[in-house]
């Protein structure tokens, strides 16, 4: 936020201020109490309640639509003001019944509440107007009721503005106005994703979560004619006894709700964007989500975020920790489970040595956990094979950043990529992968005119609204890349001043690309020279570019080779050591950052510190009193071919889906069915648990205590907000209680313990403390011990001993399963929006299951005629590694002989990985699934279309400017509550009007 550089005077006392903000910042920030109903400050000036009305310099005018300028003379007090507040405010109540004492929506934070009795509102002098239209409940989430619904067009601006998927507007026209989805449609029909950004920021009851109705208040349960009566009452007594007093009542109300309501802040479990917010409970039933100034999400949210989470109280939930006995398993106590595990990790390791056992981390799981684990196998059992669900994803980022500038994350902040004067997604479905993120592009792209241009094989939201849309062929992303970069520096339009001063390599650099000419590159990629040109001007000329990456590049036997090229094409332009700019490796998972940054990976102990640095090695030892391994372990790749060999007997996997999620499921079925011993922890019986021995039950997020690291490297706390279902354990208690069956004498009571360990070893996470994550404030690695954290990073150079960066020539590296004769097509993968990766958490939503209930393969439609194909389909897939049967879905978001297929699929013998082969990365390892080629084989069934209508695909949004308040101005019944006081102002010279003096 800029520095005050003015300041304007209120009620009498000079306040700074910024020149161009809306006036009434500085009101609120001066804690001078103001009505502003329609105003919220991530939203920006509306106008549309007209109640923040004050005079400035004699005039009345909006607080919220004025800016500042430098001297302003602003009076809040004067009797126009506040007869003109009030009168704004009285308009509005015609359109809202207040009925506060059984409402929802009475917990303190209702505006229009609170505005009723900031104004002390004793009466309404416009009579309530109920609207000739029904409640829309279609939607499973929330509900729209049109006759308490104020038209402050908060929602609406949320929707066009900062969500940005246009589905809302208001009939300003019409004689009775309301708020609309696509023009009219009912929600559930129309484009509406359910982010919830409309019901976050309604200021009273007329948006609200289905969840809360009927379970907030103390009186709110009772039967619709027993409500009717109850609201009856409290209106016929406002004439006589006024509002005061059924206010008062209400407030009682309100604040009884206190003793049963806990509002708990915890950070998302879903995606790596890391929105916080607070979660509403009673007992263990979820009131809702409360998204309210989370550092990288404000008030945003996203389907999952805001409504997934039903999972938590499932039945399916596993509530007591299971042992296989004769192919079955059976309920067993938590100790001797953990002496069984106990005794047979100790016989294992005895018998063939420690690395004969091996450890996952998970990415859903807390930095404390993921720590805890790499440290049961380095410190307790004694080896290095030790990895997390990174290998799957971004590790292959990770390697070209690390590669060339040092550090594997985000090189700045989700502010920067929003501040960009360009931003290019390569491989990235940001819209559905990182939604609250992409609002922040989709958002700069609309109102500041950033530029955007992606790179992808599907046409989803983000390249439908691309200034720029390629359509490379799979897999040779470095192809064009490295073009663009090399035909920047046969231009001389390199940034040659930040080259020569902080780039290593050059001469080197511009050798190794050599053959990558434009005609070559279009050649390879299919993507016209003309239009690389145009990428490489784009990028030149731009006030800041970021490139946006994720698993359409990394997925890829190319993924490090490609990430390097990204990292390198953003070094020749000197786009790193500034703001809106840098790399952006987006993470797939809510903590597969932190996991990495804790040392859940085989050759690293936290904070990327190598095992076989002879100084970590001594640091370690002498924290832990042990000597570490000295060794690189396996990844998780490597583990699935060792228990196929022999060598691998054990393995302790704890909240990951191996089973379904890793490449080539088959295979790695049967190696879970080979090893001698398996133990796997998670929330559910999953997949994968069925080849277990030793099934425990652990505690989901919001059971917890614990940090989360973000894609842009940000710690955020999370706080218990419901105690573990039956004998479910959080994971660091559970690992703990492994480590001292084998003897180790841990003694953690809380993971402060655990982070304050971390802080000591790992020098990232230096000043990390529990106190300075309190509430919702965060600090983002590296860290240095007073609390300085690191928004962007390289500010002062580089993390090489020279301080520069490293140019570093990187090589193509082509797809293996290019289609051929018998495998004619080829199949991508990847996520939706309303489901997280396979769908364990998000199928057990009954409403996320109604938009999306399975899996699906998109097929164009020109391969749908050239096959005969329609939607409902079904077919098989088959591949040199599997088969599949699934139901095609005909959409022109694919083209020609191109596959979709999400990796979310409520049967395990039909998910994607049955189909992915096991070839890699050679730098990673990370399996190269949007590599495959695939032949489609129709089948006679015939079923339903899998995306149903109630999809928000089908919808037809309504894009404008946001509110477009200008129309409700037009309007014959709209009057400006100023307008008569203004003109007389003007009549006697702008004479001000004295406070307490007469209109």
């Amino acid at each position: 936020m800029p520095p005050f550089d003015t300041h304007v005077t209120v009620n009498g006392v000079p306040q700074p201020a910024r020149t161009g903000e809306p006036l009434v910042e500085v009101i609120n920030r001066a804690s001078v109490e103001l009505a502003q109903v329609c105003y919220h400050p991530q939203l920006g000036p509306i106008q549309t309640c007209d109640t923040c009305l004050v005079e400035v310099n004699g005039e009345l005018v909006r607080a919220c639509g004025t800016p500042v300028t430098h001297g302003l003379t602003v009076r809040t007090e004067t009797t126009a003001a506040r007869s003109s507040r009030k009168a704004a405010f009285d308009r509005l109540l015609g359109n809202h019944l207040l009925y506060c004492t059984v409402c929802d929506n009475n917990n303190g934070n209702c505006v229009v509440h609170n505005t009723t009795a900031l104004l002390k509102v004793e009466h309404q002098d416009t009579p309530y107007q109920p609207k000739p239209y029904p409640k829309d409940e279609s939607n499973p989430f929330y509900r729209y009721d049109p006759d308490q619904c104020i038209l402050c067009g908060r929602c609406v601006e949320a929707c066009q503005n900062l969500q940005v998927n246009e589905t809302l507007s208001i009939n300003w026209e019409d004689p009775h106005p309301r708020v609309l989805w696509d023009g009219g449609s009912p929600i559930n029909e129309s484009s509406c994703v359910s982010c919830g950004h409309c019901v976050t920021v309604c200021p009273c009851n007329a948006l609200m979560e289905k969840s809360m109705l009927g379970e907030a208040g103390l009186m709110t349960d009772m039967p619709l004619p027993v409500f009717h009566s109850a609201v009856d009452l409290v209106k016929a007594a406002e004439p006589s006894i006024g509002y005061g007093p059924i206010l008062q009542l209400s407030d009682t109300e309100s604040a009884m709700r206190e003793g049963s309501i806990q509002r708990t802040k915890t950070v998302c479990t879903y995606c790596g964007v890391g929105c916080s917010f607070e979660v509403w409970t009673k007992e263990r039933h979820i009131l809702k989500v409360e998204p309210t100034h989370g550092p990288a999400n404000g008030v945003s949210t996203c389907i999952k975020g805001k409504f997934g989470w039903d999972y938590v109280n499932s039945e399916e939930r596993l509530t007591t920790p299971l042992i296989r006995e004769n192919g079955t398993f059976r309920e067993a106590s938590w100790d001797e489970a953990l002496n069984l595990i106990a005794r047979r990790f100790t016989e294992i390791r005895g018998q063939h040595g420690p690395d004969a056992l091996a450890f996952i981390a998970s990415s859903k799981c807390t930095n404390e956990e993921a720590f805890l684990m790499q440290k049961l196998a380095r410190a307790v059992v004694g080896t290095n094979n030790m990895d997390n669900c990174s290998r799957y994803c971004q590790s292959p980022a990770t390697m070209g950043l690390w590669r060339t500038v040092g550090y594997g994350g985000d090189s700045g902040s989700i502010h920067d990529i929003e501040q960009a004067g360009l931003v290019i997604g390569i491989g990235t479905n940001t819209a559905e992968s990182h939604p609250v993120l992409a609002t922040r592009v989709k958002r700069s792209h609309k109102l500041r005119g950033q530029r955007l241009i992606v790179a992808d094989l599907r046409e989803h939201e983000m390249a439908q609204r691309a200034d720029l849309f390629v359509r490379p062929v799979p897999g040779t992303d470095f192809v064009w890349l490295t073009a663009v970069a090399k035909y920047i520096l046969d231009e001389g339009l390199e940034k040659r001043d930040f080259t020569e001063q902080w780039v290593n390599g050059l001469d080197e650099y511009r050798a190794s690309i050599a053959p990558y000419t434009l005609a070559h590159a279009e050649e390879i990629t299919g993507i016209p020279q003309d239009t690389l040109r145009q990428i490489a001007h784009e990028i030149v000329q731009a006030d800041g570019t970021c490139i946006l990456w994720a698993m359409g590049v990394t997925q890829q036997c190319s993924g490090s080779e490609t990430s390097t090229a990204i990292s390198n094409l953003l070094l020749i332009t000197g786009n790193y050591m500034r703001p809106g700019a840098g790399s952006y490796p987006l993470r797939g998972h809510n903590n597969v950052q932190g996991a990495s940054d804790m040392g859940a990976m085989p050759g690293f102990v936290g904070g990327y510190q190598k095992v076989e640095d002879p100084a970590v090695q001594e640091k370690f030892a002498a924290a832990w009193g042990v000597p570490l391994p000295q060794n690189k372990g396996l990844d998780n790749h490597e583990m699935v071919h060792a228990v196929h060999d022999g060598t691998l007997r054990a393995m302790y996997l704890k909240g990951e889906e191996m089973g379904l999620v890793d490449a080539n499921a088959n295979y790695v079925d049967a190696a879970f069915e080979k090893l001698d011993f398996f133990v796997v922890q998670d929330v559910f019986f999953s997949r994968t648990a069925q080849f277990a021995d030793v099934v425990l039950p652990a505690s989901p997020s919001l059971e917890k205590d614990g940090t989360f690291t973000n894609t842009e490297r940000r710690i955020q706390r999370l706080y218990r907000a419901l105690e573990p279902l039956g004998q479910s354990r959080p994971d660091w208690e559970i690992i703990q209680g492994v480590a001292n069956a084998m003897g180790a004498g841990w003694s953690y009571a809380h993971p402060a313990e655990i982070m304050a360990e971390v802080a000591s070893l790992v020098p990232l996470y230096s000043g990390v403390t529990y106190e300075r994550l309190e509430g919702f404030r965060s600090l983002q690695w590296p860290m240095l011990p007073d609390g300085s954290d690191t928004p962007l990073l390289f500010t002062e150079g580089f993390p090489f001993p020279d301080r520069k960066a490293r140019l570093y020539p990187a090589e193509f590296i082509a797809p293996l399963e290019v289609p051929n004769e018998e495998f004619d097509l080829h199949l991508n993968n990847g996520r939706m929006l309303e489901h997280f990766h396979e769908g364990n958490m998000t199928f057990k939503s009954a409403g996320i299951s109604q938009k999306v209930p399975g899996s699906l393969v998109e097929v164009s439609p020109e391969l749908a005629r050239e096959r005969g194909l329609e939607s409902g389909r079904f077919v098989r897939l088959v591949s040199r590694h599997g088969a599949v049967r699934v139901r095609v879905h005909v959409t022109d978001r694919v083209q020609g002989k191109q596959l979709y297929m999400p990796m979310n699929n409520p049967s395990a013998r039909d998910a994607v990985n049955r189909l992915t082969g096991s070839h890699t990365d050679p730098s990673t390892h990370t399996p190269a699934y949007k590599d495959t080629a695939v032949r489609l084989e129709v089948l006679p069934e015939m079923g339903d279309n899998p995306l149903p209508r109630v999809n928000h695909r089908y919808g037809h949004p309504t894009p404008q400017r946001g509110v477009e308040v200008e129309r409700k101005w037009q309007r014959a019944d709209y009057r400006f509550p100023g307008a008569l006081y203004n003109r007389l102002s003007a009549l006697r010279g702008t004479q001000p009007d004295p406070v307490g003096g007469d209109d």
